[in-house]
C-alpha cells in the first residue's frame, strides 16, 4: 500500500464512526480534521470533496459488516443455519460493535433518501446485494431439500428479513431499549423455521 493509499484508509477509518453517527450533513470538515489530526488541505488531497469522504466511509461501514456476517455464515454448513445468522447477530447487534453509531445502511439511507442521490444509489446497492444473498441460500436451501420450495416466494421472503432486521434495529435505536433486537428477531427466527 502506497503513502497515499495509507493516508485515504487512515481518513476513512477516523471518520467513519463519525459519519455513521452523525450523517452526511452533520459531519463537518472540521470534523473530519479533528477526528484525523489532518489539514484541511491534507484531506483534500486525498478526496476531491467531502461528497469523496462519506462514500468511501459508508462502503467501508458496509464491507465491516458484510464481513463479520460472511465471516460466521462460512461457519454454518446448511442453508438453514445460514439464515440463522442473522437473526442470531441482530439478536445482539449493538454488542457486536462492527460500526459505531448503529447500522450503516439505515442511517445512511435515512438521511439520503431525498437529499444525496449518489449515497442512496450506494445504500440501494447495498440492500440489493443483501437481498441477493438471502435468496441464494434460501434457494440452495430448497435445491438441497431444507426448504419447501412450493410454498416460497423466495424475493417476499428476503425483502422481509430485511425489512425485519432494519426496522428492528431503527425501534432498538429510537428507543433505547436494545432487547427489542432479540425479541424482533425471535420473530425473525420462526419464519426461517417455517420455511422447513
Amino acid at each position: 500500500m502506497s503513502k497515499a493509499e495509507k493516508t485515504k484508509q487512515y481518513i476513512i477509518e477516523k471518520t467513519a464512526p463519525i459519519f455513521n453517527k452523525k450523517g452526511y450533513s452533520g459531519t463537518s470538515m472540521s470534523d473530519i480534521t479533528e477526528a484525523t489530526g489532518l489539514t484541511k488541505g491534507s484531506i483534500y488531497g486525498n478526496f476531491e470533496n467531502k461528497d469523496e469522504v462519506a462514500i468511501a466511509v459508508f462502503k467501508y461501514n458496509i464491507k465491516k459488516l458484510q464481513d463479520t456476517f460472511a465471516n460466521e455464515i462460512d461457519k454454518q454448513k446448511t442453508f438453514k443455519d445460514k439464515l440463522l445468522v442473522y437473526p442470531r447477530l441482530y439478536s445482539h447487534y449493538y454488542d457486536l460493535r462492527v460500526t459505531s453509531g448503529g447500522c450503516p445502511i439505515l442511517n445512511t439511507a435515512t438521511e439520503a433518501d431525498d437529499t444525496h442521490q449518489i449515497l442512496r444509489k450506494n445504500v440501494e446497492r447495498a440492500i440489493l446485494w443483501w437481498k441477493e444473498k438471502i435468496m441464494y441460500f434460501i434457494e440452495q436451501g430448497i435445491a438441497a431439500g431444507e426448504f419447501k420450495a412450493k410454498s416460497i416466494d423466495v424475493e417476499r421472503t428476503a425483502l422481509t428479513f430485511i425489512a425485519i432486521i432494519e426496522g428492528a434495529v431503527m425501534i432498538a435505536k429510537v428507543t433505547g431499549d436494545l432487547s427489542i433486537l432479540s425479541t424482533i428477531m425471535i420473530s425473525l427466527n420462526k419464519i426461517i423455521n417455517d420455511l422447513e
